[in-house]
């Protein structure tokens, strides 16, 4: 058995990277996204080695984000299609993206979300549902969930005490 080197506890960001978290997986998903479904075409599309895409494929059936199935008989070939867990991925992604092209896009920006009208750049911003508030306002604050550990509550405590004695 093998041990894992990083438990994300009831992190939601540990629980989203071990399933999504390397760059070859986030690469195929931007792809599926795109309308990529098969072998060949993500191969073709990002370059990688047979193996490492074979492997990483599985793990996002495995994970939920794609569904395995077969668009031929003889032979047998499947294509991977993006579940309905991967299409709520999606604006994840784009802000990736738009963080990228905002700190790391140093040759300038290759690629990017427009507005079909308009032809503008698209600014993300993550908002609240319910209130239509930007989410880095002060107005919200990260709290604990009612499923929380023990250990989660006061890793959020010791965050509120923090942000209580900063001036």
């Amino acid at each position: 058995m093998t041990r894992r080197a990083f438990d994300p506890g009831q992190c939601p960001i540990g629980r989203t990277l071990e399933r999504v978290g390397d760059t070859w997986s986030l690469m195929i998903l931007r792809d599926a996204a795109h309308g990529l479904t098969r072998f060949d075409q993500f191969e073709k599309s990002l370059g990688m080695a047979p193996n490492i895409l074979a492997q990483r494929l599985a793990a996002l059936v495995e994970a939920g984000f794609l569904e395995r199935r077969p668009y031929r008989q003889r032979p047998l070939r499947h294509e991977y299609a993006p579940t309905d867990l991967a299409r709520d991925f999606e604006p994840v992604m784009r802000a990736l993206m738009a963080f990228g092209n905002r700190h790391y896009a140093t040759e300038g920006v290759a690629s990017q979300m427009v507005d079909v009208t308009t032809g503008l750049p698209a600014e993300p911003v993550l908002v609240d549902r319910r209130s239509g508030k930007p989410m880095d306002s002060p107005d919200f604050v990260h709290a604990a969930g009612p499923a929380a550990s023990p250990a989660v509550r006061e890793r959020v405590a010791a965050i509120a005490r923090r942000r209580e004695a900063a001036p």
